[in-house]
Formats: structure tokens, sequence, C-alpha cells
């Protein structure tokens, strides 16, 4: 751009002023730096390309200079993202695609008629989303009767799906899952009642006979957020991998009891294609964690009977419920041993939390019958909003980036 071209002019006008300058504007140790804070690039890849640090910050910048704000925390999310996944679910990173041009870029905002926002386009700089293949990079879940897994589409498949229907105007999806036909989508104009760049999972409204009545429930307020939120749960374990797959499973880390040798632990995870706002019906998975500890002595060993829940809502009633076992089963726990179970629940309030407790009897005495405690747990639903279809031309909120990363920033931001 003309900006990239007068900052590299400014350099090499001080370049001619004096051997001293002409020193100072080349000087590698400065380069070096820099091209490893905003480029992350190292002394292997310098040495690889045969250039000097001030030659790879100037072919950087001139084709990634617009992104200088957000690539490097974006560029180390996805380096964080591969390396944690390398082992855990090669199928996934295998699937990702090379990063698009600024050229298909373009295409693709001429194609659809909007701007992308520029968090998005620097990330499918990086990675063009992924091949259209399960399990899906953006989570999955699974019930006895239910499966999702959602597929970070490359940019060209999100054109094609780019929305310009009553309810939906304007919006682009950002994954998409082939069982349940679920996408998240994303608003590039703060059209019918939505904010700009927000993502959020479309859900009709169940209760209006217009079909373009549609709520949200809101999944971030910009691309860098949602993706690099969604990573750290990934890489920091938050959600599990199970069977080569990302669950998408919240755990409180207060959401741990201990009773006697066996430790109970509780995580959850709200499924949006299975609930609605109007009318409010908001489903939750949570999976169970039950261990002995391994130092427990062999005459500890027990079996659980049975199951007992008090739930409370938001709006305060109280339901208790108590039953043989769980999901059907009766485990046997043993020093050492985990036992793992996912159940389901269904409530008419945004949030309810959970607690309770289990009933054992010890293998080596069935009279000792002992309760082992349920830690509470909440389940909340995300934010969500009803679409305003009247809203033709909203006024544009206003829009929160992400803020610089460093004075040069301050220096470059006027030449994108």
């Amino acid at each position: 751009s003309m900006g990239q071209r007068h900052f590299f002019a400014k350099i090499n006008f001080c370049s001619f002023v004096s051997r001293r300058l002409n020193d100072l504007s080349k000087h590698n140790p400065l380069w070096k730096s820099l091209c490893s804070k905003h480029w992350l690039l190292t002394e292997k890849e310098r040495l690889q390309s045969g250039e000097s640090w001030f030659s790879l910050f100037k072919q950087y910048y001139k084709d990634l200079g617009r992104y200088i704000q957000y690539y490097p925390v974006l560029k180390k999310a996805w380096e964080q993202l591969k390396s944690f996944l390398q082992q855990r679910c090669p199928r996934m990173i295998a699937s990702l695609k090379e990063g698009a041009t600024e050229v298909e870029l373009n295409d693709i905002e001429a194609q659809i008629g909007c701007r992308l926002p520029e968090d998005y386009r620097c990330s499918y700089r990086i990675h063009n989303g992924q091949k259209l293949v399960i399990p899906g990079l953006m989570g999955s879940m699974s019930l006895s009767n239910h499966y999702r897994s959602e597929v970070l589409l490359d940019v060209e498949t999100a054109a094609g799906g780019f929305q310009q229907r009553k309810g939906m105007r304007r919006c682009l999806p950002l994954t998409f899952c082939f069982h349940t036909g679920l996408s998240q989508y994303m608003a590039l104009e703060p059209a019918e009642g939505r904010r700009m760049f927000e993502s959020f999972y479309p859900c009709p409204d169940q209760t209006s006979q217009d079909p373009s009545s549609v709520d949200m429930f809101i999944t971030g307020s910009c691309f860098l957020e949602w993706f690099t939120t969604y990573v750290h749960n990934v890489v920091s374990g938050e959600f599990p991998i199970i069977r080569d797959q990302i669950f998408r499973y919240v755990h409180d880390k207060s959401c741990v009891a201990t009773t006697g040798d066996i430790t109970v632990s509780v995580s959850t995870c709200f499924l949006p294609e299975l609930s609605s706002a109007h009318p409010p019906h908001f489903f939750f998975t949570y999976r169970i964690r039950i261990e002995m500890s391994s130092s427990a002595l062999p005459e500890a060993a027990c079996q659980l009977d049975s199951r007992y829940w008090k739930i409370t809502t938001s709006d305060g009633n109280v339901e208790e419920v108590q039953g043989p076992g769980v999901v059907g089963e009766f485990p046997v726990m043993t020093p050492g041993k985990v036992h793992e179970y996912a159940s389901c629940t269904t409530f008419s309030t945004p949030s309810e939390y959970m607690e309770g407790h289990y009933t054992f009897h010890r293998l080596a005495n069935k009279e000792e019958v002992f309760q082992v405690a349920i830690p509470r747990f909440h389940m909340v639903c995300p934010p969500f909003r009803q679409v305003v279809p009247s809203v033709r031309h909203a006024p544009q909120p206003e829009v929160q980036f992400m803020p610089a990363h460093s004075e040069l920033y301050e220096a470059f931001k006027d030449t994108s």
C-alpha cells in the first residue's frame, strides 16, 4: 500500500543521510526482535530463508502488514493448537487447509458484497479453515442418540452459505455440522438487532408464525475473541479429548467433592441445537467422573446403589429426584478405578444448579452403606437475543478492536 511504501521510503532516506544512520536502519538485532515479536520468526527460519532480519521483516510487512495488530496473537494460537493436537487428534490436523491469499479474500468480499473483518482475514491467511471431514476442529458432542461435530469452514464454502434472507441478513457461516445442519454465524453488518462481527448460533422462534423470527445464542463478540478463547480451552485441557475428538465440556474447578476415598467431579455443556429461547427450552449435558483413590485399601471397594439430586432453577423452584444406579449402571469402585458417564437435563429457565449424593455399599459388608457427595454445578445458557426483522438499518455499534501490541503498531496504523 501507499503507507507501506512511505514507511520503507523513510528507512531508505535515513540510510542515505549518514553511515551511522545506515547502520542503524539495518541493525540486525533490532529487526530480529521485531521479526520475533510481530511475525514469530525464529533464527532457524531466517537461516532457511537466506535473508537478513531486515529483509525478512520487510517481506512479511509488505504481505501481512495490515494485520500486524492481530497476526502474532492468531499465529501463536494456531501454533499452540496444532502442537497440542498433533499427537492427540492427527486426523484433525491433517484436515487443515493452507492459508488463503489476499486476492482470494478480496474476491470473496466482492462475491458477497461485504467487508470481512480484519481478524478473520488474518486467521484465514494462516489457515483457510479445514476440509469438510469429521471430526470437526471446532468441537464435538456425543449422546446416546445425538452427535455433533463442527467443521471450521474454508472461506469459499462459507461464502456459499452467506445469508441474505430476512432474519439472517449479512451473516457468514463460521462452522458447519453434517449431522445436525448446525452452524455458527458471524454478523458482517449490524442488521436486525445483531452487533457487528459477533458470532452466534441461530435459533428459530418456535412461537412465531414468521420464519424470519430467529433468536441468537451469542458465542463471541468478534472472531479474535471467539477463536482464541476456544483455542485456550483446548490447549489448557479445559475441553477433554475423547476418542480423538474435542468435546466442549466446561469444568468449573470448584466442582469437585471428595468423600473418604472417592472424588466426584462434574463438567457441563450447553447444546444449542436442542434448545430454544422461545419457548424457553434449554438443553444441557453433564459429564461426571467418579474416582477412587489408588491409595485406598482393598477393603474400601464398594458399589454404587442409587443417586439423589436436588435441582434449583433461577426462579427459585426446587425439585428432588432419586433413583437406582446411574444411567442404568451400578459401577463397582476399587482402588485407582475411574468411572465416567454422561447424562442430560432440560429446563425452562436460563440457568439452574444441581447437587446431590450417591449411595454406596461396601463389597465386603453390604450392611455398610454410605453417601458420597456430588458437588454443586451450575448450568447457564449463553447470552441470547431476539432478532428484530423490522430493523433495516440499525445504527452501527462501536466495534471494540484489540488494543495495539506495541509502539510499532502506533507508527504503522496509518499505512494500511
